[in-house]
């Protein structure tokens, strides 16, 4: 199974104007000035490239480790009944700050993941300056263009325009994420010495290409 992940770019929640054309007949008036808005959502893709299922969750916090592998883990409770005979999950990613082949919490919570699942995860990272490549990207090209011109107003209406978006033909699978997440957990040296056995990098790639062994 292989699947490609990103973090698309914060969404602001409030009467602000979004540029593009209203999709309604009577379109609602912005704000002239966006200097406020009420919060904001993280929109976090899983893009299955066999099926061309999306899948969007929408977070409340920050951009962090543990936000995305607690997607990561709900993803694959709700399909790993599809794939019953599984054997390694490749995921395409791009190196960013919650995601980067260094950062210590990514570490643990991945190889605990591949423990819980007992399943080989394999990590694919596009260099950078190539993120464009990561199939994904053009998922949020279109959620981009969909809801430009529409006022998101609520969090309720960010949701329902996204799930309204069509890739391929297909509806994604939209889900909000409430939790609050803390920001800057690091692993101590000494605890992480327990996971780097399972953290096993490429020797020609080996910030770019790992491999996650559940035991």
């Amino acid at each position: 199974m292989r699947v490609s992940i990103d973090t698309k770019a914060k969404v602001k929640i409030g009467n602000l104007s979004r540029g593009g054309k209203a999709r309604t007949l009577k379109p609602k008036k912005a704000d002239d000035h966006d200097t406020q808005w009420q919060g904001i959502l993280i929109p976090f893709g899983i893009l299955n490239t066999h099926s061309e299922q999306l899948s969007i969750y929408m977070g409340h916090s920050v951009e962090t480790s543990d936000f995305i592998v607690d997607c990561l883990t709900a993803w694959w409770k709700q399909n790993q009944p599809d794939y019953p005979e599984i054997s390694e999950w490749v995921i395409d990613l791009d190196g960013g700050v919650a995601t980067r082949s260094d950062r210590t919490q990514f570490i643990k919570r991945m190889v605990e993941l591949s423990q819980e699942i007992d399943v080989k995860i394999r990590l694919i990272y596009y260099p950078p300056y190539h993120s464009k490549y990561n199939p994904i990207e053009r998922c949020w090209a279109v959620l981009e263009n969909y809801w430009n011109g529409a006022i998101l107003d609520s969090v309720e209406a960010a949701i329902q325009w996204a799930a309204n978006m069509t890739w391929k033909g297909i509806a994604p699978i939209v889900h909000h994420i409430e939790t609050i997440y803390e920001k800057g957990i690091k692993v101590l040296p000494t605890e992480l010495e327990d996971y780097y056995p399972f953290w096993q990098r490429s020797e020609t790639l080996p910030k770019w290409d790992i491999t996650i062994v559940p035991s």
